[in-house]
Formats: C-alpha cells, sequence, structure tokens
C-alpha cells in the first residue's frame, strides 16, 4: 500500500482531524469569550482550573501561561537559596533545566534508566549533597518516573520532589501498598504544559501547576501574578504568567475528550507493539508495570546507533514522519556547558540520543495508516 493511497496522508500529529468532530463545541466556546470581552483571567480559566482538579483528583490547579513557567514558578515557590542544587535527568527537553539555571540554582544532571529513560534512582542518591535543594522528576513520553522511590529519596534527605508533567497528564502509579498515585499530585508541586502537540493541548501556548497543599497553591497564584498578595500589593518578585481566557475555554471543551483520546493513543500503541515485539532490530517501548502509559509518544529503540538516520529516510521515503526526541542531552547542550559536564559522563542518556526514535501517534491514526506505518519499519530490517 502506497502512501499516496491513505486519506488522510500520515503526520505526526493530526490536530485538524482531532478537532473537527468538535469543532462546533470549540466555535462555540470562543464566541462565548468574544461576547464576554473578559480575555484576561475571565471566568473560563477558573473554570478550567476547577475542571482539571476534578478530572485529575488533584485538589489546586493553578493555571500559568506556558509549561517553562510552571516549572519557574514550582522552584520560586521553594524559596531555595541561590546557588541551591537542583537534581534534573539527562534525557529531557531543556526547559527542566532552563527553569532552573534563570533562577540562579544549579542544575545538577543525573543518568537515567536504559528502559523507562526516566531518572535513575540510585544515581539520584549518588548525586545527593548538603546543597541539594530539589529533585524534577520528568514523566517522560506518556508515563510515570519512579515515583514511590523519588518520594522516599526525597522525604528522606528533606528536599522537595517537582513533577514535570507535560507529558503524561492523567497517569497514573501504583505503589507496593496498592495506593495510586496520580502524576502531578505526588511532589509539592507538579506542572503542565498545554503546548498544541500535548495529549491535552491548547490552541497556543498554556500552563498549569498541580499542589494538593492550600497554602503553596495560594502563593504559586500570587508568584504568577506579579507576585501580588492584592492589586498593587506585591508580596513577592513574581512574573506575568497568565493562562489566556480563550485557550482556558478552548481546553475545557477539550478535556471532555481527553479519556477518549487517551484510549485511541493506548489502542494505537498496542497495535505498535504487536507488531514491534520480539522484531530485531528495534526495542518496543518498555512499560513500568506500576504505571499507566498514555503514550504522548511512542518511542522506538533501534538496536544499532548508526542505522536510524537510515531508517528515518527510509520511512520519509515511504511518507511516514518521525522524530527524534532528543538527539542532543542536555548536558551536552552548549548553553550548560558552564556545567563542566563532558561526553561520556552519563552513558545511558548518550546513548539513548543516538538511537531512539519516536513514530507518529495520536488519537486519528486509523488502522490502515498504522498497518502502513508497521510495514515499513519492518521492510527496513
Amino acid at each position: 500500500m502506497a502512501n499516496s493511497a491513505l486519506n488522510p496522508p500520515i503526520l505526526m500529529l493530526d490536530l485538524h482531524a482531532q478537532h473537527a468532530p468538535i469543532h462546533a463545541e470549540l466555535e462555540a466556546a470562543l464566541h462565548h469569550c468574544l461576547k464576554e470581552s473578559s480575555f484576561i483571567q475571565g471566568p473560563a480559566v477558573g473554570a478550567f482550573a476547577q475542571a482539571l482538579s476534578q478530572h485529575l483528583g488533584i485538589s489546586h490547579v493553578v493555571p500559568c501561561a506556558n509549561g517553562t513557567d510552571a516549572l519557574q514558578l514550582a522552584l520560586m515557590s521553594l524559596r531555595l537559596p541561590p546557588g541551591s542544587e537542583v537534581l534534573v535527568p539527562a534525557f529531557t527537553y531543556v526547559a527542566t533545566l532552563e527553569a532552573a539555571a534563570i533562577l540562579g540554582l544549579v542544575p545538577v544532571v543525573v543518568d537515567v534508566l536504559p528502559n523507562t529513560f526516566m531518572l535513575d534512582p540510585k544515581a539520584v542518591e549518588a548525586a545527593l549533597t548538603p546543597r541539594t535543594g530539589a529533585i524534577i522528576a520528568v514523566h517522560l513520553f506518556g508515563q510515570c518516573a519512579d515515583l514511590e522511590s523519588l518520594r522516599r529519596i526525597a522525604d528522606k534527605n528533606n528536599i522537595a520532589l517537582i513533577e514535570d508533567n507535560a507529558q503524561s497528564i492523567g497517569a497514573t502509579f501504583t505503589t507496593r501498598s496498592g495506593e495510586t498515585w496520580v502524576a502531578g499530585a505526588v511532589g509539592e508541586v507538579g506542572t503542565t504544559s498545554f503546548f498544541p502537540s500535548k495529549n491535552l493541548g491548547a490552541m497556543g501556548d498554556g500552563g498549569a501547576l498541580f499542589t494538593q497543599d492550600a497554602s503553596r497553591a495560594e502563593l504559586l497564584r500570587q508568584l504568577a501574578n506579579h507576585g501580588q498578595i492584592r492589586k498593587y500589593q506585591h508580596e513577592y518578585i513574581g512574573l506575568n504568567s497568565r493562562l489566556d481566557t480563550m485557550q482556558a475555554a478552548l481546553l475545557q471543551v477539550k478535556l471532555r475528550y481527553l479519556n477518549q483520546w487517551t484510549s485511541a493513543r493506548q489502542h494505537v500503541a498496542a497495535q505498535y507493539d504487536a507488531a514491534f515485539t520480539g522484531m530485531a532490530g528495534v526495542h518496543t517501548p518498555a512499560r513500568d508495570p506500576r504505571s499507566t502509559h498514555v503514550f504522548h509518544q511512542y518511542t522506538l529503540r533501534v538496536t544499532e546507533a548508526g542505522c536510524r538516520a537510515a531508517l528515518q529516510q527510509h520511512l520519509l521515503a515511504k511518507g511516514v514522519p518521525s522524530v527524534v526526541y532528543y538527539p542532543l542531552p542536555v548536558h551536552l547542550q552548549p548553553a550548560y556547558h558552564y556545567l563542566g559536564y563532558r561526553t561520556g559522563q552519563f552513558p545511558v542518556a548518550e546513548h539513548l540520543c543516538q538511537t531512539v526514535l519516536s513514530l507518529p501517534i495520536h488519537p486519528t491514526l486509523v488502522p490502515e495508516q498504522v498497518a502502513y506505518i508497521t510495514d515499513a519499519v519492518k521492510c527496513f530490517f
């Protein structure tokens, strides 16, 4: 089957197709915002925050302008002394380090687990010093980091745990005792992004913070609004970081469909698994049995690092897009050379950057498209 014969063509993310069935609802939400004309901190912002709080079972949701701001605000709420160390994974998007560095904190890079790609708790313990103030756990590609181990380490050492939940909204983690923890609700603060490509994406930028602590939630609201405790009274140095009213209204519509879209992503992942499990040349995404997986990405590992580029070119020639998340580990990014890390220091992350490849996964992929993608991968090996 040629990709040219597929209608629609295969995309990494097809927002047009995803929005089409709910177009009238989205349009009505925008029309209401235009009629109301309360474009900054309008009623839709609070309504969306309440709806998301109920959906996730998290006590407090504090909207903000984007996911990077959310990370920065989370760290600001900890009031760490300048020069405090923040442990971050070597395999992550650069915003994880950026949020710490811009506040005068020191990102301390930690290697990741080779199967789930997330923070290695043993490496975290080895990286602790008297200056450590926080751990940022990134829930990558759709499942949870080892929350139980990281929460234990944080508590034992009296340091904060922040969860970057931009890619795993709605995922859960089951502890050894049988408790179910919601991603974003375990740390002192959880953060998320509503960037359009996320599982719950806006039509522009947006973000939010999660906490179970009412006093911290109030502090986060103040920090996100110029540090105001009331109008024109600024108790703290803060940010101007607000979720736009129209984006909140659109997100509230899309939230109604998040579970449906998650199920569709999981169905596509199951089809990929059935096709690729046991196949020579690639490893399917590992699952932590304690975590659910909402599949922000479906990321293969190519067995031989040198053949990923050839596979990607082969897929492109067949009309199948793919993306490398991430091509360069954060400790080797030029902006962070000042931290003094060198090539070879975090071998797991460096190897992943040479071998991972993400395939299309979104709620509107149809079985014929998935079959075409799997056949294209198989005929390469």
